[in-house]
């Protein structure tokens, strides 16, 4: 366990993130290095929170004078036992325990938090400037998207709230958003998040295909494939990189190997609305599509979505020329692409990525 990742680490305050007593008056300081710590894996996409037997007003508005308050996500400040408040912080969340991390200067402090909650990691005071340096708080790979998390959860937070509200019908609320969805070429810097969507995706995965980081690579280099990726935002901030495409050009045809979106986008329609935009632009360039299906025990929302767009396993001479995938269950699902209209919650932009013919 100790070299699994950390997802989030939860402060105390009283001499860990700050040196000095909140209570007892003391002059607070909030020292370079730890500082330095909370920018530095925020920077990574490790979040941060704060479980503190504190009142909470005053220890927020200290937080704020420093300009530290907006890393610190659903922070428990209060008289509660602190394991029950890095539960709350983790189920808040949705992560595992194994994957919080907790630190104290208090050895009792810790040891409740161990006794209660085993697989969080705790740390002293005195390991805080090495955390950046530890394998657990080093990811392999830091992709735009893990830079953007904090703001990703907290723009959520926002949004949640606001639909919570929100008395009106689904898509009074999704035009309320203002969602913009970008396609654009994958460039190097976006292959990390585009293998990750490819291997963590599942119910919303074409195929359930890993593509690794080289065969993605290889995919790019290649002028006969093109490597998509979408990026969804609103007004509420970033969701970040939130769908894969992967397309073979062929006399004719465009072969689909893979469309992939991520499960917390599924509300706002994106894979929909990712498949008529693709389907438009195969329209413009007068050639038909061929999507790689393969059935798993999760992806049956994709099927649905393919079926609905209007995919069939109707024969077509166009199929000869396609790539046959190595998995044998795999599908080829047929459709003569129509013009599509643009979607009614949802602006697009893209890259002209296509060859078009006149209408």
């Amino acid at each position: 366990m100790p070299d699994q990742p950390v997802k989030c680490l939860v402060w105390d305050l009283d001499n860990t993130l700050w040196r000095g007593t909140l209570l007892e008056g003391d002059d607070l300081r909030l020292p370079d290095e730890v500082r330095e710590v909370v920018t530095t894996l925020d920077a990574r996409g490790i979040l941060q929170s704060v479980a503190s037997k504190n009142d909470h007003a005053p220890a927020w508005r200290q937080l704020e004078r420093w300009g530290v308050a907006e890393y610190f996500l659903l922070p428990e400040i209060g008289w509660g036992p602190k394991s029950e408040s890095v539960r709350r912080i983790a189920d808040g969340l949705r992560f595992a325990y194994s994957a919080v991390a907790f630190v104290d200067d208090q050895p009792t402090e810790r040891a409740e938090v161990a006794f209660h909650l085993p697989d969080v990691r705790c740390y002293t005071h005195d390991e805080v400037p090495g955390l950046p340096h530890r394998p657990e708080f080093t990811p392999l790979v830091v992709t735009e998207d893990a830079r953007q998390r904090r703001r990703m959860y907290q723009a959520n937070a926002r949004r949640t709230a606001v639909r919570r509200d929100f008395t009106g019908p689904d898509q009074e609320f999704l035009r309320s958003l203002e969602l913009r969805m970008r396609i654009d070429r994958a460039t190097d810097r976006d292959l990390a998040r585009v293998e990750e969507l490819t291997r963590r995706t599942s119910q919303m995965n074409a195929t359930g295909v890993h593509y690794s980081d080289a065969a993605l690579r290889r995919l790019l280099a290649d002028a006969g494939h093109e490597v998509l990726v979408t990026t969804l935002a609103d007004r509420f901030g970033p969701h970040g990189a939130v769908g894969v495409v992967l397309v073979a050009r062929k006399e004719g045809v465009w072969q689909v190997k893979l469309l992939a979106t991520s499960c917390r986008v599924v509300q706002f329609g994106a894979g929909a609305v990712i498949l008529n935009w693709l389907v438009d632009r195969a329209f413009a360039a007068g050639v038909h599509l061929v999507a790689d299906f393969r059935p798993t025990e999760r992806n049956r929302m994709m099927e649905i979505a393919y079926r609905f767009a209007g995919f069939t396993t109707d024969p077509c001479a166009c199929t000869t020329v396609c790539d046959r995938p190595d998995e044998a269950d795999t599908q080829h699902l047929h459709l003569v692409p129509t013009p599509r209209d643009a979607p009614g919650t949802i602006r697009v932009t893209a890259t002209d990525l296509f060859p078009a013919r006149g209408r």
